[in-house]
């Protein structure tokens, strides 16, 4: 059995954080690593001392049929890049990459069409971190360039001359 490569291995850390979330649709892991140290974990839930779905053992958005992506202002939890952020300092953030892992609630096998939410990109910036690393299969990933989220805007779409 060959040695794990370093992506894989934040990867395999951010999936097991994923597996903390407590979300009924999916749950997400993320961490943030700056010079080959972890500076901070974050996984989707409610906001501290509120009721997490899993707990309620029901989710607005779920009951509402709210299709992916859409009417996070109705979802209980606070993303998991969000969470990670949050814990971090900026100072730590610049230059950092983000590890982000997807679990479906229900089966717990990993989703990996996934990628940060409008809002979290915007987090993403703000924390100056450069790379986010999404995992799409065991051995698998996708990169992303925040500096590309800066440059192609999708809050600007259809809205000329804002």
């Amino acid at each position: 059995m060959g040695r794990v490569d370093k992506t894989n291995y934040y990867l395999d850390i951010a999936q097991t954080v994923a597996e903390r979330g407590t979300c009924l649709r999916r749950n997400f892991g993320a961490i943030i690593v700056k010079n080959d140290s972890i500076i901070a974990t974050g996984y989707n839930g409610a906001p501290r001392g509120r009721v997490n779905c899993s707990d309620l053992g029901s989710c607005t958005r779920e009951r509402l049929n709210v299709p992916r992506g859409q009417r996070y202002e109705l979802c209980r939890s606070v993303h998991a890049e969000a969470n990670c952020i949050i814990s971090a300092s900026r100072s730590d953030t610049i230059g950092a990459q983000l590890y982000l892992a997807c679990l479906d609630a229900k089966t717990g096998e990993l989703c990996g069409e996934v990628e940060p939410c409008s809002m979290c990109k915007r987090l993403i910036i703000n924390a100056g971190i450069e790379r986010v690393i999404v995992r799409e299969s065991a051995d698998e990933y996708r990169v992303f360039i925040v500096d590309s989220w800066v440059e192609n805007d999708e809050s600007l779409a259809g809205s000329e001359g804002y």
